[in-house]
C-alpha cells in the first residue's frame, strides 16, 4: 500500500494537480497585494520566468506565459490520466499534504544540522527579506514554493541533467549528481541578487546550498507537488517565527 501511494503521488496527475492550488493562491494573493499581475513586490523566480514574455509582449506576453504553463501542465495530467485508466483519489492528496507538512517541519533542523557540521557554526534559520512587511513576506513565500521549484528544480536541474547526459554524453550516474550540485549552488546564489537580495554571508550561502541539495533530492524522489508545498510551508513557518 505504501509503495502504491509513493508511486501514485509522484505521477503527473497527482503531483501537478497538487501544486496547482499553490500557484493559484500565490497569483491571487500577489494581485491583491500589488494590484497588478506583474508589478510590485513578487518572488524573484516569478519575475525571472515571466520577464522575457512580458518584455516581448507586455500583458499579451504574460498571457502567453500563462497559457504555456497551464497548458503544459494540463497535457501532462491528461496523458497520465489516460495511461493510468483510473480516476483520482482524494485521500492521496490528503496524504501528500500531510507528507509535505512533515517534511517542512523537519527541514530546518536537518539542513541547519548539516550546515553546522560543514562550518562548525551554530544552527541557523533561513532569514527572509526583513525589510518587507509580514503580508508581503508570506506572499513571496508562496511564490518561492511554486516558482523557485519550477525554475531551479524542473527547468534548471532537469536542463543541466539533459545537457550533461545528452549533449556531453556523460554517464547518467555522474550527470545527475553534478546537475543537482550545480543547481543547488545557483539556487543559493540567487538569493543575493537584486535590490531585495540578502546580504551575503558564508553561513547563509552554505545553508541555502544544502537546502538546494535537499529540495533537489526531494524533487527527484517525490515530484514537483510535494517539493513545492514543502518549500512554501517551510518558508511560511520561518516567516511566522521571525515576525
Amino acid at each position: 500500500m505504501l509503495k502504491d501511494y509513493l508511486n501514485r503521488s509522484r505521477a503527473a496527475r497527482y503531483s501537478i494537480l497538487f501544486a496547482l492550488p499553490l500557484l493559484l493562491l500565490y497569483e491571487a494573493s500577489s494581485f491583491l497585494l500589488n494590484g497588478s499581475p506583474v508589478s510590485g513586490v513578487r518572488n524573484g523566480a516569478d519575475v525571472m520566468l515571466k520577464a522575457l514574455f512580458v518584455g516581448l509582449g507586455g500583458r499579451n506576453g504574460l498571457l502567453v506565459f500563462d497559457v504555456l504553463l497551464l497548458g503544459t501542465g494540463a497535457v501532462l495530467v491528461w496523458r497520465d490520466l489516460r495511461r493510468s485508466k483510473g480516476g483520482l483519489e482524494g485521500r492521496t492528496f490528503a496524504f501528500m499534504g500531510l507528507e509535505s507538512a512533515l517534511y517542512a517541519a523537519a527541514f530546518g533542523a536537518v539542513v541547519g544540522s548539516l550546515t553546522s557540521l560543514v562550518l562548525g557554526a551554530p544552527r541557523m534559520l533561513d532569514a527572509g527579506a526583513g525589510s518587507l512587511d509580514l503580508t508581503t513576506r508570506l506572499v513571496t513565500s508562496l511564490g518561492a514554493g511554486i516558482y523557485e521549484e519550477l525554475l531551479f528544480r524542473v527547468i534548471l536541474t532537469g536542463g543541466l541533467l539533459a545537457l550533461l547526459h545528452g549533449a556531453f554524453s556523460m554517464r547518467r550516474g555522474w550527470a545527475a549528481p553534478l546537475a543537482v550540485v550545480l543547481s543547488a549552488l545557483i539556487f543559493s546564489s540567487f538569493h543575493y541578487v537584486g535590490s531585495l537580495g540578502d546580504q551575503f554571508t558564508l553561513q547563509s550561502f552554505v545553508f541555502r546550498a544544502i537546502a538546494g541539495l535537499a529540495f533537489s533530492g526531494l524533487y527527484v524522489s517525490r515530484g514537483l507537488g510535494i517539493t513545492a508545498w514543502t518549500h512554501a510551508l517551510y518558508d511560511i513557518g520561518i516567516t511566522l517565527i521571525q515576525s
